[in-house]
């Protein structure tokens, strides 16, 4: 894929987002969540099929999250965080990006 991007999918509502390959290398980091690594699938997936819920303090990013069997930890989902931002082509055009910014598994009780 072009500029970086190691995938392109479409969440429920039709919104285009990408992961670049600079922030799975960021997720992956051993100082961030590198258990996430065997998962890699599961991130377009949860984009695709999860819920998702607006982040209570950016009004630009999201949280996108699913249930998922046998996840490391006792963990029951993986969260994708996905931002919004807005570029200026070269001939002016304002064009919106929505890309993740990184994934990690969380517990959450009730949920599935």
């Amino acid at each position: 894929m072009p500029d970086g991007k190691l995938w392109m999918t479409r969440d429920r509502f039709g919104n285009e987002i990408y992961l670049t390959t600079e922030r799975w290398a960021h997720i992956v980091d051993s100082d961030n969540h590198p258990e996430v690594e065997p998962f890699f699938d599961l991130l377009a997936e949860t984009i695709r099929l999860g819920r998702r819920r607006q982040d209570p303090y950016d009004p630009r990013g999201y949280q996108y999250y699913r249930a998922f069997p046998a996840l490391p930890d006792e963990n029951t989902h993986l969260v994708v965080c996905v931002r919004l931002r807005w570029n200026t082509d070269p001939d002016g055009t304002m064009r919106e990006q929505k890309f993740v910014t990184t994934a990690y598994f969380t517990y959450l009780e009730g949920e599935r």
